[in-house]
């Protein structure tokens, strides 16, 4: 098994190990339809999240991705693939309680991990559970949007991105 050894502005000496082959072995019911590389390809986040987090993962990962420039520390909703801003503050998901301690980015950092082989049942059960929640938003772009309009619920297509999700294909 392998260690990570995590030192960004978030994290310092954080350390996991990856139980599982990366890109495999998820659980029954966590089917997500993109991958890491390419949600940052496509453009989530407004280009911000995880700029300083490149060392953690594959290089591969972050060949083509969307970042907002160095000096800019904030989302920027043109970078995101539909042009809008669907992403809450890291201080309402502190105050949800979305959190958990090990990954205080989030529910992306969670799934990166989670594809690279760490495994973590009870958080990993919890996002999962959180992930599943997300087939509302698909519900609704379904009943309201023509398939493959993407001008229609522009918010909920790309917080479904940010959920790998593919919401380009509903």
């Amino acid at each position: 098994m392998k260690q990570v050894i995590v030192h960004d502005k978030m994290q310092k000496n954080y350390t996991y190990t990856l139980s599982e082959p990366v890109g495999k072995n998820f659980a029954p019911d966590f089917k997500p339809q993109l991958t890491p590389t390419e949600m940052l390809e496509l453009g989530v986040f407004g280009g911000v999240y995880m700029r300083d987090c490149v060392n953690e993962f594959p290089k591969s990962w972050f060949k083509n991705t969307k970042f907002a420039p160095k000096e800019i520390n904030k989302h920027l909703a043109g970078i995101n693939w539909f042009g809008v801003n669907a992403s809450q503050s890291l201080a309402v998901w502190r105050k949800n309680g979305w959190l958990y301690k090990d990954d205080p980015r989030g529910w992306f950092q969670w799934y990166c991990r989670y594809y690279m082989g760490r495994r973590i049942p009870d958080e990993d059960a919890r996002q999962i559970k959180r992930w599943r929640m997300m087939t509302r938003h698909i519900s609704q772009i379904r009943n309201h949007c023509r398939v493959g309009d993407e001008s229609c619920h522009t918010k909920q297509r790309q917080a479904l991105l940010h959920w790998a999700y593919d919401s380009r294909k509903i």
